[in-house]
């Protein structure tokens, strides 16, 4: 792939050269850098229109929202979504030299004396008018396959768990870049004032790779840009509630006085961290009505449970979560992030992923579903997919009845729908054995770049200056995915 640096120079990051705080920056310029920066963001919320400063032309606005479905693990694309007869027909046979090309192995796997091909045991079928190709392992998708984008040729460096969730979540393998909500919530800002604008999801009770703050987390950004993880907890947001005997009335002369020391604390030493204090104060006040009406469903209908499944009601399980993802998103929740892991399968794939499609295949169709028929999956961006595949080549012994596959990061599948991405399209190829891309290759800088697209964003100059270079989440890297734009 040849990646190109940026044309353009960076405008919506600010580094003030005197150390001042941007608002102080801001107010010694006499609002005119700042109001470039602004007017250039601006653009992109109110629909697109061209960049203040160079005339450049925004992207233009097709989605106000993204829902991000992450199967944390790395769910099997091969026993999911990309269909390889000719796999299934050299069951058992090793893998061909001229398909692996002397490409990497992990420690996992690399020292083993045989592999074997596996193809998948489940059977696969075309549907909807699009004639996407779905596992039967996925009932509830295959009913949306004519909403769905399903892109079968992504790929990633990273071949192990930590660095390939980083990656996805951040634009790189490395700890300390910003989350991609956070970037969100730094070039657009918030939506509603009485919610984050970015809210985090985790299944409760589920094994597999550690999933750390970080990965949610703001980076170098300013730390209101954090994500706020909600919680399968009476208190779905820690340590939000007043103590005992505090009524709101008290709790608001509280944080008055609480913001006018801040305030004047600012204006002597122009301490970026007092103003994200004084947002995270008024915010966690606001959250103190919003957090428990939203997390309440009891005024959902049973038609509602009944799409999503009855795991819905059950605090803490993806249903539960996908549900609450609708909720939020109906409330102008910017990026909302669900992770659900449990999806590494080095052995026993066949019992395990039957598994995981059971707790998240219903839920994830309700989801689009659900947001189709409110009239909000137009401008709400749905993605589901892992931080890479899984091996056409067996792990471990492979039986007449089970069978492991390793980490493999050259392709891998997602799916997307709504947000300005093309309904009923399934875009880029894999060789026989789900191997190697063969055609219309997605890197994880792209799928970023597209993203951000989608959003209004251009993805080369949403940009932070940090220790003396200007970031950005895909780095000096990314291309649009033109093909599945609608």
């Amino acid at each position: 792939m040849n990646h190109r640096a940026p044309s353009t120079p960076p405008c919506t990051g600010f580094d003030s050269p005197l150390g001042l705080s941007r608002r102080q920056a801001l107010k010694s310029f006499g609002m005119g850098l700042g109001s470039i920066a602004l007017a250039d963001m601006l653009s992109a919320a109110e629909g697109g229109g061209r960049h203040a400063e160079s005339g450049i032309e925004a992207p233009p606005v097709k989605a106000k929202r993204v829902i991000f479905l992450f199967q944390a693990g790395a769910p099997s694309q091969i026993d999911l979504f990309d269909h390889k007869p000719q796999l299934i027909k050299d069951h058992g046979k090793e893998l061909p030299d001229s398909i692996r090309k002397g490409q990497r192995l992990t420690a996992m796997s690399g020292n083993q004396a045989s592999l074997p091909l596996v193809g998948t045991p489940f059977k696969f079928a075309p549907h909807g008018d699009s004639g996407a190709w779905i596992s039967d392992l996925l009932p509830h998708t295959a009913k949306i396959a004519d909403d769905l984008c399903v892109v079968k040729s992504m790929f990633t460096e990273a071949i192990n768990h930590g660095p390939g969730v980083t990656f996805m979540q951040t634009g790189s393998q490395f700890p300390g870049r910003p989350s991609i909500g956070a970037w969100l919530d730094y070039g657009l800002g918030s939506l509603n004032s009485d919610l984050p604008s970015f809210v985090v999801m985790v299944t409760k009770g589920k094994g597999g790779q550690p999933l750390v703050s970080r990965l949610w987390g703001s980076g170098f950004l300013p730390g209101k840009h954090d994500g706020v993880r909600f919680r399968a907890d009476k208190d779905a947001v820690l340590y939000l509630n007043s103590p005992e005997g505090i009524d709101r009335a008290n709790r608001r002369r509280v944080l008055d006085k609480i913001r006018e020391l801040h305030q004047l604390q600012l204006e002597a030493t122009g301490d970026p961290a007092l103003e994200t204090r004084i947002a995270q104060y008024e915010m966690a006040f606001n959250m103190q009505r919003s957090i428990p009406d939203v997390t309440d469903l009891s005024d959902e209908p049973e038609s509602t449970f009944a799409l999503y499944g009855e795991d819905a009601r059950k605090p803490g399980t993806y249903a539960h979560h996908a549900l609450l993802a609708r909720r939020l998103a109906e409330r102008d929740v910017r990026f909302i992030q669900l992770y659900h892991q449990g999806w590494d399968h080095h052995g026993n794939l066949p019992g395990g992923i039957r598994k995981q499609c059971k707790e998240t295949d219903q839920a994830s169709a309700a989801l689009v579903t659900d947001l189709k028929q409110r009239g909000m999956l137009d401008d709400t961006l749905v993605i589901w997919g892992g931080e890479f595949g899984r091996t056409n080549y067996c792990q471990g012994k492979l039986t007449a009845t089970s069978f492991g596959r390793d980490h493999h990061p050259r392709c891998f599948t997602i799916w997307m729908a709504g947000g300005g991405t093309r309904p009923g399209t399934s875009h880029g190829a894999t060789d026989d054995y789900s191997y190697n891309v063969v055609d219309g290759g997605v890197h994880i800088h792209d799928f970023h770049a597209t993203l951000l697209h989608l959003l209004g964003i251009d993805h080369e100059r949403l940009t932070y200056k940090y220790q003396g270079r200007h970031f950005r989440l895909t780095d000096v890297h990314g291309h649009i995915v033109k093909p599945i734009l609608a």
